[in-house]
Formats: structure tokens, sequence, C-alpha cells
């Protein structure tokens, strides 16, 4: 790699962050009925990357976060598709709307992941991450993302 593993894990990471932010833009769009056309190119084309950027860190096994990431390309594929070619019509716009929502989720799980791991004071709560603080922790993530997404389908009307 042309910066190092160092440099493109700070890549991999600043995409993962523009990822996020743009993602939570996109659903305060939701929230609020308005389809945010640029935010949510920078979130679907973010999010990817930080995906795909995820396979090309060195290993040797199959990991959880390979899985994770492959289950949001998936993800990811729906929403584009239902974003770019079907124009948000009918059942598409829901179908976005969880989607989109799904995806940001993902990276946000792994944003936890990775800061359990690498914050020592969290690392000390949670070794093995099958620790009371960090179930608890994802358990308020997954609960506070269902009801954003089921907010956001109720909420979302213009394509």
């Amino acid at each position: 790699m042309i910066f190092g593993l160092d440099g493109f894990t700070l890549f991999h990471i600043a995409l993962s962050l523009v990822g996020i932010a743009a993602g939570f833009v996109v659903v305060g769009g939701f929230l609020s009925n308005a389809r945010l056309n640029g935010a949510t190119h920078l979130f679907l084309v973010t999010t990817a990357a930080t995906s795909l950027t995820g396979f090309l860190f060195p290993f040797v096994d199959l990991l959880p976060s390979h899985i994770t990431g492959l289950i949001s390309l998936a993800v990811l594929a729906v929403a584009i598709y239902a974003y770019y070619f079907t124009d948000l019509v009918g059942r598409w716009r829901s179908i976005f709307v969880v989607s989109a929502t799904t995806a940001l989720y993902l990276n946000v799980f792994v944003l936890i992941v990775q800061t359990f791991i690498k914050n020592s004071a969290l690392l000390a709560l949670a070794p093995t991450q099958s620790e009371l603080p960090f179930a608890v922790t994802q358990g308020i993530t997954l609960v506070a993302f269902l009801l954003l997404g089921w907010a956001a389908v109720r909420r979302f009307r213009v394509a």
C-alpha cells in the first residue's frame, strides 16, 4: 500500500466517520421528510468504500468484521438500487429508508466494537466483548436504531 498500513488505517477510519456523519444527516432528512441528495450520495459512497476497504487489510481467517462488511455491502446494494434505479416510488421508499438506516447501524456497530478494542478503559470493562457493558452499549444502540428506523419509515414521504 502506498501509505503503509498506518496511513491506510487512517484513510479507512476517515471514510467510516464521514459515512457515519453523512448517514445521520440522511436519517435526519428522513425524519424531517427531506430528500437530501448530496448527503445521501456521500453516505452511500463512503459507507460502501468503508466496507470495501475493510477487506484490504491483511488477514488469514474470515473474521466477524468481514461478515459484517459483507452484510453491509448487501444492504447497501439494496439501498443503492432503491435510490438510483427506482426513484423511491412505492415500496422502494420504505425499502431505501430501512436499508440505509441498517447500513448506518452496521457502521456504528463496528465503531462501538473498535472503540471498545482501542480504548484502554473500555477494554478493561469488556476485554472479550461478551461482558455486560459492551452488551448494554450495543443493545441500547440497536434499540435506538430500531426506533429511528421506524420513525424514519413513517415520516419520509418525499420521493
